[in-house]
Formats: C-alpha cells, structure tokens, sequence
C-alpha cells in the first residue's frame, strides 16, 4: 500500500476591499444576482457571476422550488446559461456570495458538491482552469485558481 497525499492552494483575503478591483467589480455582481434570488424554503440566498473571454458577464442566483431537488443552485444557473448563450466562449473567473435571513454569514462559502461536479465539467470542456472567488455577505475572500484544488480527483468524461 502507498499513501497519497493531496493538497490544496488557496488565496485568502481578509475582506472584500482586498481584492483587485476587476474582482471587487465582479462579486458586486455576484451581491446584485443574490438579492434577486428565489429562496423562500431554505432562506439562503446564493449570488454568481461569470467573466467569459469574451468580457461578457453571466450572473445567476439560487431558485428554489416546494420540490426541493428541482431547484437549482446560482453556479448553476450561471454557468448553464453561459453555456446556452457563449457554447464556445471560455469562463475565465467566477465570484460567489451567499447569505442567510436567519444570521449573517461571515465565512466564505464555497461551491456544494454538485455545483463543483458542474464547473469541473466546464474546466475539462474548455481546457482551462476557472479562478473561483467565494465569500459570505462580508468578510474573508477566497480564492481558488481552479476547481480542481476544491474537487480534486475530479469525475470526468475520461472515465465513459
């Protein structure tokens, strides 16, 4: 037997006026989209927005639904509608910012699992990492330069 050991980089800053202003400007986006969000079962509001190569930027935010598996997560509906919209265009940078109406959220909240399962398959597509910035309503930034040190060991189409 061998042991593998697995490590991940990320950047922390420890507030939102810390970041570059291209950044600052795009999870101001990313704070517009969650104040729009649909999220009257679980009251957490989820903002996202996208910087595509092409300088166009997609936002998207949580929608939730009384069947809750038919909702869908504000990643996703970014990166899908990117998808629809630029299908040959490369995502350069997403920021993220979510929030709760029962306390506030201070601490940076990444991707859920089938969000990251969904921006890892965009990575592979376009070959190319996506620099992810997540963060609650305030305090501590993080950034990650790919998806890969969130999910490592990722699932792609090489296994089919």
């Amino acid at each position: 037997m061998k042991q593998v050991k697995i490590e991940s980089t990320l950047d922390v800053f420890d507030n939102f006026d810390e970041l570059p202003k291209d950044v600052a400007a795009l999870m101001n986006k990313a704070i517009e989209a969650r104040k729009n969000a649909y999220a009257p079962y679980s009251n957490f509001f989820v903002g996202a927005a996208i910087l595509l190569d092409n300088d166009e930027i997609v936002t998207g935010n949580n929608q939730e639904n009384a069947s809750y598996p038919s909702g869908l997560c504000a990643e996703r509906t970014a990166i899908y509608y990117a998808g629809a919209q630029y299908p040959n265009t490369k995502i350069i940078r997403m920021a993220l910012t979510a929030g709760s109406n029962f306390h506030q959220t201070t601490s940076p909240i990444p991707p859920c699992g089938a969000c990251r399962q969904a921006i890892a398959e965009y990575e592979v597509k376009q070959d190319a990492p996506i620099e992810i910035y997540f963060m609650g309503e305030t305090g501590k930034v993080v950034k990650s330069n790919s998806l890969a040190n969130l999910l490592p060991l990722v699932f792609d189409k090489s296994f089919l």
